[in-house]
């Protein structure tokens, strides 16, 4: 499959990676062509990964990767093209962390709407689904790198879209029992409200290689 990754961080490399080892062609998009990061992450994945704008990527995926900070996702896809992500599976992996007032972080956006939801209603054409933004980016593409039962979330408007995601997570070692339905898109803004916990619970443990594991009676 063609998969646009948006984005160029710690999460955009590790998806974008994992893609390629997996068979994938990648082409990770930034907000000029040639940037240091994306050209070194082409030459470190090796065939089937190439770069290019935001705009670049998003028409060269049969389905993209928001891999953005998520207080600059709705014009990270802006610059990616309405036209582009039309009809499109869009996974949404961002977080609206913002720092300006120091640590530790607030929501940009929560309680009544989320980043997952902002998009959709930006971009009706494309198909957003929410999930992987509760962990790190290593467990993201390597669940067996925290021992357990441990859960992915998934949440989307669009049924056949989350399919594809669930297959998609299934490459990346996800078990389908471990994939976790909580609905519509609206479930982004629980998924998204765990991040400040996420963020105290690294600092207490010491580390970020955790994740939520659920039981149920």
């Amino acid at each position: 499959m063609r998969i646009g990754v948006l984005g160029t961080g710690v999460v955009g490399k590790a998806i974008g990676g994992k893609l390629v080892e997996l068979g994938h062609e990648v082409c990770m998009g930034s907000r000029s062509a040639g940037g240091e990061a994306a050209t070194a992450w082409v030459a470190e994945a090796g065939a089937g990964a190439n770069e290019g704008t935001f705009s670049d990527a998003a028409g060269f995926g049969e389905l993209v990767f928001n891999c953005t900070p998520g207080m600059h996702a709705l014009a990270a896809l802006g610059q990616a093209g309405a036209e582009n992500l039309a009809g499109k599976v869009v996974v949404d992996v961002s977080n609206s962390l913002d720092f300006s007032q120091g640590r530790p972080p607030t929501l940009a956006i929560c309680n009544t709407t989320s980043v997952g939801e902002e998009l959709q209603k930006a971009f009706p054409d494309a198909r957003v689904v929410k999930s992987l933004n509760t962990m790190n980016a290593g467990v993201m593409v390597d669940p067996g790198a925290v021992p357990g039962d441990h859960v992915v979330f998934v949440c989307g408007d669009d049924e056949a879209a989350k399919d594809e995601v669930r297959s998609l997570l299934g490459e990346f070692g996800w078990p389908a029992e471990r994939i976790v339905d909580v609905g519509g898109i609206i479930g982004a803004r629980g998924t998204e409200m765990w991040l400040p916990l996420w963020l105290e619970l690294m600092g207490s443990l010491g580390t970020a290689q955790f994740n939520i594991a659920l039981v149920k009676a």
